[in-house]
């Protein structure tokens, strides 16, 4: 069992099966209390084999104390109907059990290891402040730039909706113009209302080409937002 062992440390023990028949196993310790085996106990088919986690539990490690720490395996052949695990243990006879036995032993990392784990962890602070540092003008900067595109697209926006305005207006007036030339027509040339209405038609050029100017002033804009 590898240290150092502040944390849970897990070792696999795996067990095979050999022979033709089912065989029954069960895995004991002579310290419960610090270790959590799973599974514990289990059935093994014919050429099989099961993986067992043995995990040690956090304790002070003194290294000047020999491990007393020691695991026991133990099989029996399975009968044929099996109905109650610790009814087939209890029934077992003990020339049918077999055992195996295994001791224990920590090992704690190298002086070497150590160092290097305490440089990596005096490096990670470091490594992580500069990545840390970088991004924060950046994400500043993008910031302010969707602030003042926000802005554009809304004056683009209210831009579009008074051409749309004007146009609508400039369609007015066509029509309008169009109504009074019909007038025109009908009217004598000379007559009073002739003149007013060549008089309005008149005063309406000005207001088309403030129109026509206001589209294409919003157009080049909307291109140079966009």
């Amino acid at each position: 069992l590898p240290g150092p062992f502040t944390d849970v440390v897990t070792t696999n023990l795996k067990l095979r099966n050999p022979s033709d028949r089912k065989v029954c196993f069960k895995v004991k310790t002579t310290a419960p209390r610090r270790y959590c085996v799973r599974p514990n106990s289990g059935i093994i088919d014919p050429g099989s084999s099961v993986i067992v986690s043995v995990m040690l539990q956090p304790f002070d490690y003194d290294p000047n104390e020999k491990s007393k720490h020691k695991f026991m395996v133990q099989t029996t052949y399975a009968p044929p109907n099996i109905s109650d695990m610790e009814a087939v243990w209890k029934e077992a006879k003990p020339d049918e059990l077999m055992d195996s036995k295994l001791r224990c032993v920590f090992e704690m990392p190298n002086e070497n290891d150590k160092l290097n784990d305490i440089d990596a962890s005096k490096a990670t602070p470091v490594l992580n402040t500069s990545k840390q540092d970088g991004p924060l003008p950046k994400s500043h900067s993008v910031s302010l730039n969707d602030t003042e595109t926000r802005k554009l697209m809304e004056e683009c926006k209210r831009l579009q909706a008074e051409i749309m305005k004007l146009t609508d207006e400039n369609r007015h007036l066509r029509d309008e113009g169009l109504r009074l030339r019909k007038v025109t027509h009908s009217e004598k040339p000379g007559s009073p209302t002739a003149l007013a209405l060549r008089d309005n038609g008149s005063n309406s050029l000005p207001s088309l080409l403030v129109v026509i100017a206001a589209i294409f002033i919003g157009f080049f804009l909307g291109k140079f937002i966009l």
